[in-house]
């Protein structure tokens, strides 16, 4: 029981419901999406599929990332089960192996009508998750490209693979939608590096407030937290969007505005991001995106 729970918390259960209903939430859109399949309610056991593989994938890439950050973490994250010397080094590569091969082998059953597009997107984020952590490349330590392959895998892929599970990702529909996630974890996921400046800078990792500052990092991501939510409206009178008008331009005048006070929140005091160990921001992301998430997947059911 020991052993389990230290596996549980290199795996950081609380990062691992975002990436499932991600997921899940992309394949309940693609259900809605035009054109309806009155047969489409008949597929959701891929969606259910794919949101467990989007919980593993999640975990193997926390547990890979946190081998290759052990320096950082004993700054950072003195108490994670590696810094604190819980867990070997090889037991963490046991379960990253492990946690990725059952991803792809996961990836591979979501094949509605035997198209394959979800396993080679997923192999793609794999790769992704792989270049962000791994050395030589190790975008993890090279500024922007840290947000750009965060961005990548568990924003704009992850909800084109969530809306393989259903309909094909041949369209322009399903990557607008990705894009819009993407385009928000752009700069919404530097909100975790602030406190983290110490460690990070000690480990070589030049985020966005270790380059620029922290008054200056702020300013740069704040326009992630409102630009994408107003690319919902732009969709719907384009004609890209296809769910419940009313439904999709209120989701994204309520982001909107969501993401204008929590910039708010974060330009009156920007110095508190790096003082504050998980400033409110950093919690303020997670929910934004779970609203996100379900106000998509509302749109296309209703």
């Amino acid at each position: 029981m020991t052993s389990l729970r230290l596996y549980a918390e290199l795996a950081r259960p609380f990062t691992l419901l975002a990436p499932a209903l991600g997921f899940f939430s992309g394949a309940v859109t693609a259900i809605g999406a035009d054109p309806v399949d009155p047969w489409s309610w008949a597929v959701v056991l891929p969606g259910v599929i794919g949101a467990v593989m989007a919980a593993v994938f999640n975990a193997g890439s926390n547990a890979l990332n946190q081998i290759y950050d052990l320096e950082i973490d004993r700054i950072n994250k003195p108490k994670r089960p590696l810094t604190s010397g819980r867990m070997t080094i090889a037991q963490a590569w046991g379960f990253t192996v492990i946690a990725y091969t059952l991803t792809l082998v996961l990836a591979w059953f979501v094949a509605p009508g035997g198209r394959r597009e979800c396993f080679w997107i997923v192999a793609i984020a794999v790769v992704a998750t792989i270049i962000y952590s791994v050395p030589p490349l190790r975008t993890k330590q090279r500024g922007m490209w840290a947000n750009i392959t965060i961005a990548i895998p568990r924003g704009v892929l992850l909800k084109v693979a969530g809306w393989s599970a259903v309909k094909t990702v041949v369209g322009v529909e399903p990557w607008f939608i990705g894009g819009i996630f993407g385009l928000f974890l752009l700069g919404a996921s530097t909100t975790k590096d602030f406190a983290d400046m110490e460690g990070d800078a000690r480990g070589g990792c030049r985020t966005l407030p270790i380059i620029h500052g922290v008054r200056k990092a702020a300013w740069m991501i704040s326009p992630s937290f409102i630009l994408p939510f107003l690319l919902i409206n732009v969709g719907v009178w384009l004609g890209i969007l296809t769910g419940h008008t009313l439904l999709l331009h209120s989701l994204g005048l309520g982001m909107t505005a969501y993401g204008a006070y929590v910039c708010y929140l974060m330009l009156r005091r920007p110095e508190d991001l790096a003082t504050d160990e998980n400033h409110v921001s950093w919690a303020h992301m997670y929910r934004m995106m779970f609203v996100l998430q379900i106000g998509f997947a509302l749109a296309y059911v209703i």
